[in-house]
């Protein structure tokens, strides 16, 4: 077989395609969760209990899916015709999954996210088990395979990045646009003359802590004007927003702005906020809670009896809208990358062998232990960097806070993501040249989890500046980032040991593998994150969809507001911190006793393929 370099051209063309391929399933990965929870309403354990079905039915469909890749033969080879076909049907299933109908009810909703998650994970491992096969099957052992699977792991995490990055934001912006036209969007206005209202007026001192300073205002006008999707206003959006048929408004999920005493404060002025109740789409009664700084509080105060107007436009319709149009972006980006890898890859390499049973193809795979060894692996540390990233916005949103909590999570995601990439292109290549992969392997590892505790001390210590957050995000990233290669590596170096043992180059088995162990840790993960936000109250705390009594006394027993109470924050914090330490260090003695392929080891495997393929050519 003739042996040649890869042009540049075909490297571009198989990079480009890991970058809209990693889009995609970071995408779906870091906020499919916080879709269906937080803006639909489908609660926090049944997603948990989707997302980790929908990993244990992978356990059956990628090692299937590896099988039919190895027995395809079609004159444009074996790997590019699922790679197109999944690409587009991942593609439709994506923009259905980010387009869940708002006239569904709980029931169908879960049905939905159940039917559209499981469908998306089938045609991603469609087309995602041919591209990593394409590794082996490009390049001999040795540095070609090493830089083509740092190459597409780099690229890879420019795909994540740019999701990590964008993503709030330009749902925000999408959604802002496209609500304004929607037919679901709608406007209602209330006031005093045929609803019952009650207005409270809370004091917050000079850090924005609210005080036991409540002022009741009964004797004023007061007019209620909300803006939201239909949905709304049916009192069914779920736990965030409504329980009993009770709508919840508040700074978390509104932008609003409110007139009291000539006084007039939005969204974003200083620390001012709102929580509004009312107890159904027809508001017979509301309660409106208003919390301003000293000066203003004083004013009104001195004023009582002068007109409340409170306007109030629900972000649940914003960021409904938002997820379905910016899922069409990343789709149609997604097809238009993978058609460029398709076009210009030619599979060069692929070994002709004897296709096997799935039976056969499982027993290989638990022959070959090495293999097996980088599987659990990759999940461990998958996991605990997808525990992290699940909660990272709830940490964000209701923990740090704040009215421009948006903005500090997209800053501290543009670093994340950076580093990310900057490990991958450029840290792994200099440590390469220091250290063996599995020296490499081990410092990222402790270095993950030194910034894991660096995370863990300063949340506990009360930071609350964006800026110092990413002390730690440059430990946790850069060393995930490193992993994301060297891992890949591993198992692409796994491939020959079962050819030596087993007499067998399962490619396709072998990297359907990887698919599923990936997919498996985000399940894993979104489960962990389920649990946290059910156990700690995390949801129901933050949004509180309250009763009419139920607010009145909160702010009569203290007019505190908070975004979640103390022991949820230290739930919150325990769990994205020491939840990923205690899987890392699992991960990391798992690997030191079972992984034994060193540079040495895999020369000697090297040399003995060739001799055994030569004694079989004479």
């Amino acid at each position: 077989m003739e042996k040649r370099s890869l042009t540049g051209l075909e490297k571009f063309a198989y990079g480009i395609g890991a970058v809209g391929k990693d889009m995609v399933y970071m995408l779906s990965a870091s906020y499919v969760l916080y879709y269906f929870q937080d803006i639909m309403g489908v609660s926090a354990i049944a997603m948990g209990i989707i997302l980790l079905v929908a990993r244990v039915f992978d356990a059956f469909n990628d090692p299937i899916m590896g099988v039919i890749v190895a027995k395809t033969k079609t004159k444009w080879g074996k790997f590019r015709p699922w790679l197109m076909i999944g690409t587009i049907t991942n593609t439709v299933l994506l923009i259905m999954m980010f387009s869940a109908p708002p006239t569904l009810d709980g029931k169908g909703l879960i049905a939905y996210a159940a039917i559209t998650y499981i469908m998306w994970g089938v045609t991603y491992t469609m087309m995602d088990i041919p591209y990593w096969s394409m590794v082996p099957a490009f390049t001999e052992t040795g540095k070609e395979r090493e830089g083509l699977s740092a190459l597409a792991r780099s690229c890879a995490g420019v795909g994540s990045a740019i999701i990590t990055i964008v993503t709030v934001m330009s749902v925000a912006a999408l959604g802002s646009k496209m609500a304004a036209g929607s037919a679901d969007n709608i406007t209602k206005v209330y006031d005093n003359s045929n609803t019952a209202f009650t207005v409270y007026v809370v004091e917050r001192d000079a850090d924005g802590n609210p005080t036991t300073n409540v002022h009741e205002i009964t004797d004023a006008q007061a007019t209620l004007s909300v803006t939201g999707g239909s949905k709304l206003f049916e009192g069914s959006v779920g736990d965030e927003n409504v329980a009993d048929g009770v709508i919840y408004l508040k700074n978390d999920n509104t932008d609003y702005s409110f007139t009291v005493a000539g006084v007039t404060l939005a969204e974003g002025d200083g620390n001012n906020a709102i929580e509004v109740s009312m107890d159904s789409a027809d508001c017979g009664q509301a309660v409106v809670v208003i919390y301003v700084p000293e000066d203003e509080y004083t004013a009104i105060v001195a004023t009582s009896g002068s007109d409340v107007s409170v306007e109030m436009n629900s972000t649940v319709e914003v960021e409904r809208l938002g997820f379905k149009y910016f899922s069409i972006i990343i789709g149609i980006l997604f097809v238009l990358f993978i058609t460029i890898t398709c076009v210009c890859i030619k599979e060069k390499s692929t070994v002709d062998m004897k296709t096997a049973s799935i039976g056969e193809m499982f027993k290989a795979l638990l022959q070959n232990d090495q293999a097996m060894t980088i599987v659990i692996t990759i999940v461990l540390v998958n996991t605990a960097l997808y525990i992290t990233s699940n909660l990272l916005i709830y940490f964000f949103k209701y923990d740090l806070a704040g009215t421009n909590w948006q903005g500090n999570y997209t800053l501290f995601n543009t670093f994340a993501g950076g580093m990310q990439i900057l490990a991958m292109m450029l840290l792994f290549p200099l440590l390469r040249k220091a250290f063996t992969t599995l020296k490499i392997f081990y410092l990222c590892v402790i270095g993950e989890i030194v910034g894991y505790f660096i995370l863990l001390a300063m949340a506990l210590s009360g930071v609350t500046n964006v800026f110092v957050f990413f002390i730690p995000g440059f430990f946790i990233m850069s060393g995930a980032g490193i992993l994301n290669v060297v891992v890949t590596v591993f198992l692409a170096n796994t491939v020959d040991y079962g050819e030596l043992k087993n007499y067998r180059r399962d490619e396709s088995v072998i990297f359907s593998m990887q698919t599923f162990v990936v997919k498996l840790a985000s399940g894993i993960a979104a489960l962990v994150a389920s649990i946290c936000l059910a156990l700690f109250n995390i949801q129901k705390d933050s949004a509180a969809a309250l009763d009419m009594k139920g607010l009145c006394d909160k702010v009569a027993n203290s007019g505190v507001l908070v975004s979640i109470d103390n022991g949820s924050v230290i739930g919150l914090r325990m769990i994205m911190t020491v939840g990923p330490v205690l899987v890392l260090f699992i991960a990391l003695f798992f690997f030191k006793a079972r992984y034994i392929l060193t540079d040495e080891k895999l020369q000697e495997i090297s040399v003995e393929l060739v001799m055994r393929k030569t004694k079989e050519m004479d």
